[in-house]
């Protein structure tokens, strides 16, 4: 390992042990921003997918994630290569929330988070604010603990995405691919705040608003795709969707689609037409199939 790579998980690790001291949990991030440790269970012949670490192994993702230094130090001694951490949402004591405002792709997520505090009467108090190499934002705030506040990418409003419970927070302090996260200058020692009452609705009902829907439904024109038309296939609305995209909104647009394709269990099958509504749009094959392998990921189907 390179001399800087063994300073990046040095200070990945004091980061990470100074974000337990806040009754933070933790677990090691590698560059990708994935967890560093792979999973046990990736050889065998019949994956266990439902281990959350009841097998006594390491590397079950955020379900490792421990506030417990001697627990830190033993994860991060197994991923020499680790140059981060992630923070675990969800967990007692603070029940961490995270707001993640991006800034890729022309979305401008700050305004939308702005409209959506007027429109719902609310303000965002003052509390931890991280920003990510490209620009954006992670908002840290605390919900009650029996409030579950789901993972989402896209549903609150294009460009907002939310780290609920089973989700983590890339630490600041952590060195990815693209550069280091670091805490806004006035926020670093601020505890999370709680969640405005009103946005809490928002993000514990938001899944929920949405689960009895048909998989090839999607919200109203303007800002997402109206319905599907031809109800013998679905996800054409989402497709649709894609292929009315303008510059500035292209990767937006298909990465919301492609969220929305998994979530209702279509996204295998509609990930070529959605490549190809992309490619019609402007983007690259390269450009588009990275765009969904990410909506994969961050719902949990890669």
């Amino acid at each position: 390992m390179a001399t800087t790579d063994r300073h990046a998980t040095t200070l990945a690790l004091a980061h990470a042990l100074s974000a337990a001291e806040r009754g933070l949990a933790v677990i090691p991030l590698s560059r990708s921003k994935l967890p560093a440790l792979r999973s046990p269970h990736h050889e065998d012949p019949h994956p266990t997918a439902l281990c959350h670490g009841e097998c006594g192994r390491l590397g079950h993702g955020v379900y490792d994630a421990s506030a417990d230094p001697r627990r830190i130090r033993e994860l991060f001694a197994a991923a020499p290569w680790a140059t981060g951490y992630g923070i675990a949402c969800g967990l007692p004591p603070h029940h961490l929330i995270g707001i993640d405002l991006d800034t890729k792709s022309g979305t401008d997520a700050s305004a939308a988070l702005r409209e959506l505090a007027l429109r719902h009467l609310f303000t965002i108090p003052g509390t931890v604010v991280v920003s990510t190499p490209s620009g954006g934002r992670h908002i840290w705030l605390t919900g009650p603990p029996d409030a579950v506040v789901p993972n989402s990418a896209g549903r609150l409003a294009p460009g907002i995405d939310i780290r609920g419970a089973g989700g983590y927070l890339v630490g600041p302090g952590s060195r990815t691919e693209h550069g280091v996260y670091s805490t806004v200058p006035g926020t670093a020692h601020l505890p999370p705040a709680p969640c405005p009452p009103a946005l809490l609705r928002l993000l514990a009902t938001s899944r929920r608003a949405h689960r009895h829907a048909p998989p090839h439904s999607a919200p109203s024109p303007g800002t997402h795709p109206s319905p599907d038309p031809t109800p013998h296939q679905p996800g054409q609305g989402l497709v649709q969707f894609v292929r009315a995209a303008h510059e500035g909104q292209r990767n937006t647009r298909l990465f919301w689609a492609a969220c929305r394709a998994y979530e209702n269990g279509i996204g295998e099958t509609l990930s070529p037409q959605l490549t190809e509504a992309a490619i019609h749009v402007g983007l690259t094959e390269h450009e588009a199939r990275s765009t969904i392998a990410s909506a994969a990921r961050l719902t949990g189907h890669a």
